[in-house]
């Protein structure tokens, strides 16, 4: 693995789900992004390029030389930029990866799909919409259920973490890095066996 490598034409897309700016940066709608940022971390580059109504770096990883995209729209529109980035460098929906966040599953846990639906995640609608095709794959990150049936959605997915559940959520961003690695490299069944729990 090359860290911080621009050599190459960019020939796998990751992206990371959240909404933009400070006020949303810990919320349960922002874990995607926050395992995004953990693997840029990793592989030694940040989110600081302006494009693609994005903010970008490229890396390579699992022999790959991946474009890392947070989308500066909203969670809803995130199929714009998403999009933009696969007609410029003429990729498939095969050559995309998202990261995002799962109300279904426990705070903690990831599952790793080949492709599917969007579940109900509205970035996942978006960018469904927008390539055309449930055909990419994406690693869900448990945020937890609504605590009360009766509670409002959106103020549930733009709440922030308890300290107990931060806990439970680093080790969890940890594994979608790792699993982003293998499905960059085109091990995403050794992914699924691996991290999905």
């Amino acid at each position: 693995m090359l860290f911080g490598s621009r050599r190459g034409a960019v020939d796998f897309v990751i992206v990371g789900l959240g909404n933009p700016g400070p006020k949303y940066a810990c919320t349960r709608h922002n874990a995607g992004v926050r395992a995004l940022t953990a693997l840029a971390e990793r592989l030694g580059v940040t989110l600081t390029r302006a494009r693609f109504h994005a903010l970008t770096a490229e890396a390579e990883l699992g022999g790959r030389h991946c474009l890392l995209l947070f989308p500066q729209t909203y969670m809803n529109e995130s199929g714009v930029a998403v999009a933009e980035a696969l007609r410029f460098y003429k990729l498939k929906p095969s050559q995309l990866l998202v990261l995002s966040d799962d109300i279904s599953l426990p705070v903690g846990t990831v599952r790793v799909r080949r492709k599917g639906s969007d579940g109900g995640q509205k970035g996942l609608r978006s960018i469904i919409g927008h390539v055309d095709s449930e055909e990419f794959a994406r690693v869900k990150i448990g945020v937890g259920q609504k605590p009360h049936p009766e509670m409002d959605l959106a103020d549930w997915v733009l709440s922030r973490f308890t300290a107990a559940e931060e806990q439970a959520l680093a080790p969890a961003l940890e594994a979608a890095t790792g699993a982003a690695e293998l499905i960059a490299a085109g091990e995403i069944d050794q992914a699924m066996n691996r991290y999905s729990r």
